[in-house]
Parts: C-alpha cells; structure tokens; sequence
C-alpha cells in the first residue's frame, strides 16, 4: 500500500524542521547550492542534475523551482525517505535506490547522457576515504566537459584549535535550534516508524535491501583532503565558495 500524499507532506515537512537542527544556515546553503548550478548551467538547454543522497527530495524540489527546465535524477539508499520523495516531490525528480560508492551504483541512475552538475548535501561524509575516491573517480566519468560538483556539508578544519572551533559553532547552532522546538534525528525516525501508513516500507527497510552491510559511520573530512581526492579524481579547479562555521559548499569543476 502506498503512502498517502497527507502524509507524505507531513513526515516531509517534519524532516524539513527536523534538519534545521543539524544543517547551519541550512536553507541559505541550499540557494548558494543553486546559485551556483545555475552558473554552471546558464546557456545548457534542459541541463541534467544529479542529487546524490537525496533524501526526501529537499534539493531536488528547490533545485526544480529554480531550474524548471533542467532533468534531475536522484538517488538514495533508503527506501523510505525515497518514498516519501516521489509521493510529495514526485515532480522534481526521477528517483533512484542505490548505494552510493557501491560497485556498479551509478547503473541504477540509467543516465543517456553526461550530466552537467552533480549536487549533494550532509550526504557524502558516510564515505569513506577509499570509497569516497571512488565515488569522485565516478562523478567524473559522468560528468560533461565544464560540469561540476557541488557538495554542501561539514568540513572540520585543517587545525586543531581552529576545527574545536567550527565545530562548537556548529554545536551551538544545533541546541539554539533545539530551544526552538526542532526535534531530532532520533525522534524523527521513531515517530514514522510508527506511523501505519508507513509499516510497508519501513517493513521494507528492515529487511535490508541495497544499503545492507554498508558502512553508517560519519567520516568527516576537511576541505583539503576532499580538494586532493577530487584532484585525483581528475577535477582541476577546488574551493569552497560558502562557509559558516564548519558548514560549507565545496565546488569542484571538470575541464
């Protein structure tokens, strides 16, 4: 059984709240996001996104208000928050399970063609090192001359003194957004887990599915290791065009 829009439009608004308690300026970092793919896009007709970690469909929705002509692919592991992306934001997007850094992940996207942007948010920190190089290695390969990568997250810093510091300023942002009645993660997932109207897929999450076995953990990782992997990755041109605290939008650009 399907998820009704009414809900779907509620857990989605839920999530929203809920993100303000992690994500610094959260909603600014997402128009600095478009912003600037549609910078990178000016002048390509119908220009093709890709949303990696696209959660219930919050970039992809903001990035189709802002670009109504462009195609956007989504992708993420979890079917319920998938679920909830194609009932309530089902018009922003065509969606995708998969595993991100997974062998053969990108198969699931069924692109025809390259595609000029590449965005993420609090999403690509779940990899790795080695499985993150990859996943550059692979947003290069699908990317079209003069495309780019657009990753909002948080990047620690380099040194010490400085990453205590952006993170407390992080930190402190989460428990003012707390004060204001934002709940979180946790109690996020517990209130839709017991939600009838979505037993059926969480029914399905607990089955496992794509994201088994798959690493949980965060790996934060600062600006310059992510700069030398997508260098690696063969992007020339890295930096960071926004930053608060230790929330920032990095930019790579492919030749």
């Amino acid at each position: 059984m399907g998820v009704s829009t009414a809900a779907a439009r509620t857990w989605v608004e839920r999530w929203e709240r809920q993100q303000q308690r992690y994500a610094v300026e959260r909603e600014e970092r997402f128009t600095v996001i478009s912003d600037v793919v549609e910078h990178v896009c000016a002048g390509r007709p119908r220009p093709l996104l890709l949303d990696l970690g696209c959660g219930p469909g919050s970039l992809s929705a903001r990035l189709a208000r802002r670009l109504p002509d462009a195609e956007i692919v989504a992708v993420d592991r979890d079917p319920v928050l998938l679920e909830l992306a194609r009932t309530h934001h089902g018009h922003a997007a065509r969606y995708a399970e998969a595993v991100i850094g997974r062998d053969g992940w990108t198969d699931a996207l069924g692109l025809q063609r390259g595609a000029d942007v590449a965005v993420s948010t609090t999403a690509l920190h779940c990899l790795p090192d080695a499985a993150l190089s990859e996943t550059y290695r692979s947003l290069a390969a699908l990317l079209s001359p003069g495309g780019a990568l657009v990753n909002g997250d948080h990047f620690p810093a380099d040194l010490g003194p400085f990453s205590c510091l952006t993170a407390h300023v992080g930190r402190r942002r989460a428990e003012r957004a707390g004060e204001h009645g934002h709940e979180d993660w946790e109690s996020w997932w517990r209130a839709a887990a017991a939600d009838p109207e979505l037993a059926d897929v969480f029914e399905r999450r607990r089955r496992g599915g794509p994201s088994s076995g798959v690493d949980d953990g965060s790996h934060y990782l600062p600006v310059a290791r992510h700069a030398e992997l997508l260098r690696r990755a063969g992007f020339r041109h890295v930096a960071p065009v926004w930053q608060v605290g230790d929330s920032c939008v990095l930019v790579a650009l492919k030749d």
